[in-house]
């Protein structure tokens, strides 16, 4: 029986002056990290690009997320190749942005692509994709013009998949909607690393509310982390971190983002003024001498205003005749 999936749209406006990250492939280079024996975090060389991973058992190895084009995905490929000679069998995607899924038709047909039937669902119109994807091609802009093919998840689950490698047992989970609406996260729980692409990053870096719900996002992260035994975070862009700080900052960011602007949408206040008065709370102090720091921390101040403004619309949305409010669950709820 065919099953029907509502897919969120994702937000296609953006705050004034907004800069979107830099998620080129042009110049970028896959740094392995080895977290665990056969764990290996695949590290862009210049963040925000997309990070990957690679997880291999005594028989077959998974990747994860497959790169914005399929030369990225062909990179991988060759880098998995030189950390394992165990054949690739499984390739896990984590959101269906293309930064994550165009490199999938790189990868032989007998490599089974897997996500969340959310995901799947909302690959369904490759233009528009390119075209919101295209905004962060600082470096090229025409990068995605030649992509025409966009290869679907060949295996798609609801909430949980278990894959086997041989010794090793990887998880799949899809907790609910946060960035999008089919966060999976790939959970490794012998070496207790997690990678999870755009649903979680380390303390400090606003997540990208695409959905505009931080109501269900705070909802999906407690299920996480009253699920996952989990050290390591391995995100989708940016620094690795450690899981229990990031997730309870990730929490605090989310609950106060959303008291903020109710009450200030309460009290009459316009958008505008939200934009430039709300403050981003607690946000990662960059050294200095990181490369693009300047760069780095006029993102993070975009990521918390274009949260703002999705959840001024959601806001609007929940309050629209015949709509119910929906208010956010008391922590231990």
């Amino acid at each position: 029986m065919l099953r029907t999936v509502h897919v969120v749209p994702e937000l296609s406006e953006r705050p004034p002056g907004f800069v979107g990250p830099d998620l080129s492939p042009q110049g970028l280079e896959l740094k392995p990290r080895r977290l665990g024996d056969g764990v290996y975090a695949l590290l862009a060389n210049t963040p925000p690009k997309d990070n990957n991973g690679l997880v291999v058992g005594d028989n077959a190895a998974l990747v994860i997320d497959a790169g914005v084009t399929p030369q990225i995905g062909r990179q991988l490929q060759r880098l998995a190749a030189r950390l394992t000679d165990r054949p690739i069998a499984y390739l896990a995607n984590t959101t269906f942005h293309g930064d994550h899924t165009f490199g999938n038709a790189a990868f032989p047909q007998q490599v089974i692509v897997v996500s969340s039937r959310a995901n799947k669902a909302a690959m369904d119109d490759l233009d528009r994709e390119k075209r919101l994807r295209g905004e962060s091609m600082h470096a090229d802009p025409a990068t995605l013009a030649g992509i025409q093919d966009w290869r679907r998840p060949d295996v798609a689950f609801d909430q949980y998949l278990e894959l086997d490698l041989g010794g090793r047992t990887v998880e799949l989970w899809h907790f609910g909607p946060g960035n999008g609406p089919g966060d999976v996260l790939v959970h490794v729980p012998d070496a207790k690393v997690t990678w999870t692409g755009n649903f979680l990053g380390r303390a400090g870096i606003p997540p990208m509310l695409l959905i505009g719900d931080p109501v269900t996002y705070t909802a999906s992260l407690r299920a996480m982390r009253d699920t996952l035994d989990v050290d390591r975070l391995v995100p989708g862009h940016g620094f690795m971190a450690d899981a229990r700080p990031a997730t309870d900052w990730m929490l605090g960011y989310l609950e106060r983002l959303w008291e903020a602007v109710s009450q200030r949408r309460a009290g009459g206040q316009p958008l505008e003024a939200m934009l430039e008065e709300i403050p981003l709370w607690d946000a990662i102090r960059l050294p200095p001498f990181l490369p693009r720091a300047r760069r780095l921390a006029r993102l993070i101040r975009d990521l918390h205003r274009l949260n703002i403004l999705a959840t001024h619309q959601w806001l609007q949305r929940q309050e629209a005749p015949g709509t119910e409010p929906t208010l956010p669950a008391v922590e231990g709820s």
